[in-house]
């Protein structure tokens, strides 16, 4: 395990804010790191990494769609995007140099959720 898998592990997983989380390498384009049985196909994270640069307000109004389900949006700025459907949501933040992608379940508290992983 990497020091960002343990970061994950250790500030989310761990504390039951989240249920999954990966973090992106924008300029490498691909996943760096997940929490264990976590898989976020190649199209998604490019999908993440563009909803940023060129698809936020096409986000925010239309949802978007992630390993086959849709996700309303509930929230959207240029470092986060919050988003929900009837499983659980998705939260999904932009540093300088990394995306993160959270999951919850229902019944979890989205807010505390959105919280963890921004202050992550």
């Amino acid at each position: 395990m990497n020091q960002l898998q343990a970061l994950l592990n250790d500030s989310l997983i761990r504390t039951k804010h989240v249920e999954n989380a990966a973090i992106i390498n924008i300029k490498e384009r691909k996943v760096c790191a997940s929490t264990f049985g976590f898989n976020v196909p190649p199209e998604n994270a490019l999908n993440f990494i563009s909803t940023f640069y060129k698809n936020l307000l096409q986000v925010r109004r239309g949802g978007l769609c992630f390993k086959d389900k849709y996700y309303k949006c509930v929230r959207a700025d240029e470092h986060s995007i919050y988003l929900q459907n009837v499983d659980g949501g998705l939260i999904v933040v932009k540093t300088k140099a990394f995306i993160l992608v959270a999951t919850y379940r229902v019944g979890m508290y989205p807010s505390v959720c959105v919280e963890a992983v921004e202050k992550l």
